[in-house]
């Protein structure tokens, strides 16, 4: 690669960087059907994706569907997942989550489109033996 590809290369990965950090600040309406965990199984090669269930509240914010407690990310209460989801690749989990006769546990293209992407992402970590967190 000569220096004026380099550079283009360069130009281009940091408008692709500051894109996302522009998009990731805009508001992002909650999906009723719940929200995704997703990690590792490193020792059986596998990623894991767990489903729980959410109600949304009339400011737009995840509640337990039991109790009407606000969900907050600090992990305080232990929840229990209503499916679990395991695969290899991002694309037989994506075929397990979007296809055959329903339910589905995810009702908005958004929220699809995330998971594709994290998807991937866990599938690369995994494959080259690096951890993962989900963003």
């Amino acid at each position: 690669m000569n220096e004026l590809e380099q550079l283009k290369l360069k130009r281009a990965q940091q408008r692709a960087e500051l894109m996302d950090v522009e998009l990731s600040t805009r508001f992002i309406a909650l999906d009723p059907k719940g929200y995704f965990l997703i990690s590792l199984d490193v020792s059986a090669g596998e990623i894991v994706v767990e489903h729980f269930t959410n109600d949304i509240d009339e400011d737009g914010r995840a509640v337990d569907p039991e109790t009407g407690k606000i969900l907050d990310c600090s992990g305080e209460t232990r929840r229990f997942p209503t499916s679990t989801y395991r695969g290899v690749t991002a694309k037989e989990l994506g075929i397990q989550l979007t296809e055959g006769n329903g339910p589905y546990s995810l009702s908005q293209l958004d929220h699809a489109l995330y998971l594709g992407r994290e998807l991937q992402r866990a599938e690369t970590c995994l494959l080259n033996g690096v951890s993962y967190v989900q963003d």
